[in-house]
């Protein structure tokens, strides 16, 4: 046990040489073979996951450690109505523990992505009760606390989650994609903070991610008080999205190829990645590098580290070394 948990002087130095960035043994992915890979196995008839059964939401197995979730009201424009709301919740707590899963794509069934709340379904709830003004106060506060877990939900798990959008992204759409970690969208998409043109203010997390995510106030306040649409080439410039695709099928081949890349690497480096990158947005740099000792004080201890740096020295793929479930 002693030989295994103890790394020789030759791993600890090519270690060393990798965190400097002094060796090359890993070399660059090409994004278009992998998106040929993904593309072969969206050719599959998706594997719809026994776990997960919604009406709202469609969870297939994309590839090997990947689920692709899906807003799956195509005829209603994925609008969001009452199901949505507690399924979403419950469909990321279980990924959240399922140790198989090391990445997730997130889109929209049919012409867009989603056009936001199902108002017409959702209109009743916003009628509380009696005729007192602090219960009816009381009830719209949990209500509101309850939308909100829906997507800060995405944000704690701790696999990645790639939202691949196209068409309209409208009202709460956004509120949900400022809960992912990386965003891709078609040219089509569009991006659009809608509340104010029905009279509220957004409160289901865009005002609180949004300005974290674009970083320029001016424009987070422009887009939230005028509700005007943010076109693909504007959402790219600003940094909403990290890549935009000529179409929605280019798009998702790329954010599986993706999904597959995350899915290959070490669960406990990219979940220990995502949990500490959420902390430090929070937080000082005093307080997260704190936090971040505190952490990795453990987490070093991992075999991955052992098993990484022995395929380097083998000059193997690191695609071929096998992590156990997290």
């Amino acid at each position: 046990r002693a030989a295994v948990m103890t790394v020789s002087s030759t791993l600890r130095s090519l270690l060393m040489q990798q965190l400097r960035g002094t060796t090359q043994l890993y070399g660059n992915v090409s994004l278009r073979s992998l998106s040929a890979s993904a593309q072969e196995a969206r050719k599959r008839a998706p594997e719809v996951s026994s776990d997960h059964n919604y009406e709202s939401i469609q969870v297939t197995s994309a590839q090997k450690h990947v689920l692709h979730v899906q807003l799956s009201r195509p005829e209603k424009r994925n609008a969001m109505n009452r199901a949505f709301w507690r399924e979403l919740v419950e469909c990321f707590q279980k990924i959240s523990e399922d140790s198989d899963c090391r990445a997730v794509v997130i889109s929209g069934a049919g012409k867009m992505f989603t056009s936001g709340i199902d108002v017409v379904d959702m209109a009743s709830l916003l009628q509380p009760p009696g005729d007192d003004v602090a219960r009816m106060a009381w009830y719209l506060r949990d209500l509101i606390s309850r939308y909100q877990k829906t997507f800060t939900v995405i944000e704690k798990c701790p696999k990645p989650v790639i939202a691949a959008i196209h068409g309209g992204c409208v009202g709460a759409g956004v509120d949900l994609i400022s809960a992912c970690d990386i965003r891709y969208c078609a040219q089509d998409a569009f991006f659009q903070v809608k509340e104010v043109d029905i009279g509220l203010a957004a409160d289901v997390g865009t005002l609180q991610r949004l300005p974290k995510v674009i970083g320029n106030q001016s424009l987070v306040n422009e887009l939230t008080f005028t509700a005007r649409k943010m076109m693909a080439d504007e959402a790219l410039d600003s940094g909403l999205v990290s890549r935009v695709f000529p179409d929605k099928d280019v798009m998702l081949n790329a954010a599986f190829a993706l999904a597959a890349e995350i899915s290959s690497k070490s669960p406990v480096a990219v979940q220990g990645s995502k949990i500490n990158l959420i902390y430090s947005r929070d937080h000082s740099v005093d307080e997260s590098l704190d936090y971040m000792a505190t952490w990795n004080m453990s987490m070093l201890q991992t075999q991955d580290i052992i098993k990484s740096v022995q395929a380097a020295m083998e000059k193997k793929d690191t695609k071929s070394v096998t992590f156990s479930k997290l």
